[in-house]
């Protein structure tokens, strides 16, 4: 068995705190400390994306609030199409890939226009078919999609439409479990297993996309074949906002790198029976029959 090399991405989605320079900065630790592959934004247009009163009713977590509404909070957290750009320009820059989620049909348009490598689909919106749809005829790069909360009915139903659409062998699915953060006993690891024995011939690659505490957990699902390991990503988790707490900090980030690197370079058969760096030791240590 040849294991591909892991791909990394950091999440930084709204973590930027709707400040340019520290979406600067997140890009630029994430490139040159943390050596991470991608790191992903997030796109919304909310009042395509909430109800009048959604947008209007107060966030549920005052003390994570941008604003007095939650439409308000997340306005306050949003960049346009063309601070994306920038964004991507930042990216290209530092030599990191950027992507973005997008959360309904104009953000996915106004995204796509930016020609990323990859645009990531959240559990949230993986039923928003009209979307997949138009990504799929107007978008030639990879689609990323997370399978959190999602019945076994509706993974058959989304990746049968990338099927039909012919681009099965761009899309990148993920186990996932949505919940900030999630208790180890909630990630199920073997659902990657599942999802490569019934879709991996069908798909591109299977990905793991972790809201968990600490890193070991993505070691593990790398080795179950996750070559894609996604993780939300912050400068600093005491920060305000929903999504700090489930995130790594940069060293958090740059060491899941390292040892997903050592672990890569770990998995494989030996090369011979006895190999070179023990033929010492055999001569030494090995106890000889007589």
């Amino acid at each position: 068995m040849t294991y591909q090399k892991p791909r990394l991405i950091a999440e930084a989605g709204c973590n930027h705190k709707g400040e340019m320079e520290i979406a600067k900065e997140l890009i630029k630790i994430a490139a040159i400390f943390c050596k991470a592959d991608v790191i992903k934004f997030q796109k919304r247009n909310n009042k395509e994306l909430l109800t009048e009163e959604q947008y209007n009713t107060p966030h549920p977590n005052p003390e994570n609030s941008y604003g007095d509404t939650y439409g308000a909070h997340r306005e306050f957290l949003e960049f346009d199409v063309e601070q994306h750009r920038q964004l991507k320009e930042w990216c290209e820059e530092f030599g990191i890939t950027y992507s973005t989620s997008v959360w309904d049909l104009t953000s996915a348009k106004e995204i796509a226009s930016l020609k990323p490598e990859l645009i990531k689909i959240p559990s949230a919106c993986n039923n928003h078919y009209e979307m997949l749809e138009w990504l799929c005829d107007n978008y030639e790069g990879e689609i990323h999609l997370s399978f959190g909360m999602t019945t076994h009915e509706e993974e058959d139903k989304i990746v049968k439409l990338f099927e039909d659409k012919r681009r099965n062998k761009d899309l990148v699915i993920y186990s996932c479990t949505s919940g900030y953060p999630v208790p180890y006993e909630d990630i199920s690891l073997l659902e990657i297993v599942r999802l490569k024995n019934k879709f991996g011939s069908r798909v591109k690659e299977v990905g793991f996309s972790g809201h968990h505490i600490g890193i070991a957990v993505d070691i593990a699902a790398y080795t179950l074949g996750a070559t894609t390991i996604e993780r939300h990503y912050t400068l600093d988790r005491t920060w305000k906002g929903t999504d700090h707490a489930a995130s790594l900090e940069p060293d958090g980030i740059r060491r899941l790198r390292n040892d997903l690197v050592a672990t890569n370079k770990a998995l494989n058969y030996k090369k011979e029976e006895i190999l070179d760096i023990e033929k010492v030791q055999r001569e030494k240590l090995k106890y000889r029959e007589r």
